[in-house]
């Protein structure tokens, strides 16, 4: 890609993503004037209702920008990992193996803090994925992608049975567990998103660290290896930053579909296979899909509102499948 073009892109999605930003702020169950919105941000001096309204809509705001990249990173982390262009974080079992610990905290620990929900969901997600990574390293020729999608594939399935045993016959579990399911934003506190914040930050300088590995794994194994890539090492290595960034966000917010499949694919198409470029602009990609899906939810049912997780789902199923028809994939 020509430089002047690829700045043109990346000027657009800066741009895209400083506009979402200001739609969140006013746009919800009362509608206030952008104007008013810059006021309110760069004056917090003016103490007017509407300022105010704005003071409260920044956590959710923030929440949704860290949850979308988050999930856009991930996403890009297990499509370079598995080499299969149309995995998400549920490849390695992650949303299932937290929502699994999730379900326990509620049903047998009656969990209802941030920082509870936040320890389960990691270390359910990172139990599942060691225990897809383990399985899938049996036999000849160790964690291959097709072994680690098929191993992936069948332990969430597993774990979605037990979920429902547990949850079958404790109606106020079962409750708590469809709300949180839905996936939504709209809980999100300064305190949340600084417990979760610490962990994130901590994936993506990981990430950003395992780009270069990443990209020589995408010529192959053999091919990997004789540049000097530990090949098993890089993909725990990934891995752990996959379920560090999905399982944190999805404690909070809950299963959020699609962010972690449609935004890394489309940006691959649009900037090439270069993991190095891929991870930030996913990181990008993903708040902006987010944040315009929680502004969208608040829209279209004002002055109530539709949670964001059944937003993307109706935006990215259509796109992806356009996008799947319409564009040859490109190898990983």
């Amino acid at each position: 890609m020509k430089p002047v073009k690829y700045t043109l892109i990346i000027g657009g999605l800066a741009l895209a993503l400083g506009l979402s930003v200001i739609a969140s702020l006013a746009f919800g169950a009362k509608t206030i004037p952008f104007q008013e919105v810059i006021d309110g941000l760069f004056n917090p001096s003016v103490s007017s209702f509407n300022a105010l309204v704005i003071q409260e809509r920044i956590p959710r705001t923030v929440f949704a920008l860290i949850a979308g990249a988050s999930l856009g990173v991930s996403g890009i982390l297990m499509q370079s990992l598995t080499r299969n262009p149309v995995a998400d974080p549920s490849i390695l079992g992650v949303n299932s193996g937290a929502a699994l610990a999730v379900v326990i905290g509620l049903a047998f620990f009656h969990i209802n803090s941030a920082t509870q929900y936040i320890v389960l969901a990691i270390a359910g997600a990172g139990l599942s994925a060691f225990f897809v990574y383990a399985i899938a390293s049996l036999g000849r020729g160790g964690a291959t992608p097709i072994k680690l999608t098929l191993a992936g594939a069948t332990t969430s399935t597993a774990i979605t049975s037990m979920i429902n045993l547990i949850l079958l016959p404790r109606v106020q579990s079962l409750t708590s567990f469809r709300f949180w399911q839905v996936g939504s934003v709209s809980g999100a506190t300064w305190d949340s998103i600084m417990t979760v914040l610490p962990v994130v930050i901590i994936a993506f300088v990981i990430a950003i660290a395992v780009s270069p590995s990443l990209n020589a794994m995408a010529l192959g194994d053999e091919m990997a290896t004789g540049l000097g890539v530990k090949v098993n090492r890089t993909r725990a290595i990934s891995a752990i930053a996959g379920v560090l960034l999905c399982g944190s966000v999805t404690a909070l917010a809950g299963p959020i579909a699609f962010v972690g499949l449609m935004v890394p694919h489309a940006m691959r198409l649009l900037f090439g296979s270069n993991v190095k470029i891929l991870v930030p602009l996913s990181a990008m990609g993903g708040a902006i899909l987010l944040v315009l899906s929680d502004v969208i939810g608040r829209v279209l049912a004002n002055p109530g509102e539709i949670e964001v997780g059944i937003i993307t789902a109706f935006i990215g199923a259509p796109i992806f499948i356009i996008i799947a028809i319409k564009t040859k994939v490109k190898a990983l």
